[in-house]
């Protein structure tokens, strides 16, 4: 239920931390005022906005792992933020749907994308919890993890430094976290063995995965 995937390269991340160095920055409460949790800092440079969240939202949809995994219908223009020392974004869900300006989006996947290095900052772990299991992640600068908006999670505090990552929210075919999961596992089984079946197996296979699609699809 949960992915890793490598979203951005050297020179796309170079390219937005440049514009992060000269855009403006606000209070996050701006886009949840009545948020106890949040304190953080948001984008909020019009111009700026529109370069970065294009880079990043066009980084996102030409990436066929995210495809894989995510079965994207629409995606939330990403949104570039960052911690200073003391911030943070305390437990909390997402919400289940995010206003865009063509209709509110069904959140079912989150997205955050890593934009500088972990040796950058101290702290500012995203903590998913997931059932029993407590989840942490650091992770390198470029890469992005997505995981189900219905989990309790929270930014926790940076010691020292400054984290910079790009947020999103993603409306699946597959609303469904457990019928999604499933069938990105049977389309990973039958990419990876599917030149070792007979030709008569391999299209009852394709038949099981486009008929599972048509059941579970939006």
């Amino acid at each position: 239920m949960i992915r890793k995937i490598r979203i951005l390269n050297n020179a796309q991340i170079a390219q937005l931390m440049k514009i992060a160095a000269s855009a403006n920055y606000v209070d996050g409460k701006i886009s949840n005022p009545h948020s106890k949790v949040k304190n953080n800092q948001q984008l909020h440079d019009p111009q700026a906005y529109q370069q970065t969240s294009k880079l990043l939202f066009d980084a996102l949809v030409a990436n066929p792992e995210f495809h894989e995994f995510a079965f994207p219908q629409r995606v939330a223009p990403p949104l570039m933020t960052k911690y200073g020392v003391g911030q943070n974004y305390g437990l909390h869900p997402d919400s289940a749907t995010i206003n865009l300006p063509d209709g509110p989006l069904r959140s079912d996947l989150s997205c955050t994308i890593f934009l500088n290095e972990p040796d950058r900052y101290e702290g500012g772990a995203l903590h998913i919890r997931l059932g029993d299991d407590d989840l942490r992640f650091r992770l390198d600068a470029g890469r992005a993890v997505i995981y189900p908006s219905n989990t309790l999670h929270e930014v926790e505090p940076v010691t020292s430094g400054e984290r910079h990552v790009a947020i999103t929210f993603i409306q699946s075919k597959i609303a469904d976290n457990a019928k999604r999961d499933l069938l990105f596992d049977l389309n990973e089984v039958a990419a990876l063995e599917g030149n070792n079946m007979t030709a008569e197996n391999f299209s009852r296979l394709q038949l099981v995965q486009y008929n599972l699609m048509r059941m579970w699809g939006a």
